[in-house]
């Protein structure tokens, strides 16, 4: 069994092993109750799962762009020499 202390504004750790255990993490809904002369904790609610992916998350207004599209296409041909204004 671990050992945590508890913190000015009452907070303490939860040991990894027991967060392990219970899958609980950042999100995790838990509750206290008081039974004699302990405290129970209890998981009420476990967060969704977080994606492993951002795939697909971000939408766009913009219209759609080919998959063969070339962005390159979008740059400004380079001039040639004879194309170069003179110096006077």
């Amino acid at each position: 069994m671990d050992d945590s202390m508890v913190t000015s504004k009452g907070q303490v750790t939860i040991p990894k092993a027991v967060r392990q255990k219970l899958g609980m993490r950042a999100g995790s809904k838990v509750q206290f109750r008081v039974v004699g002369d302990h405290a129970e904790l209890t998981m009420v609610h476990a967060p969704t799962d977080v994606p492993t992916s951002g795939f697909g998350m971000l939408k766009s207004a913009r219209k759609r762009v080919p998959a063969d599209f070339d962005a390159a296409s979008l740059l400004k041909p380079k001039r040639t020499r004879a194309q170069l204004p003179r110096n006077r």
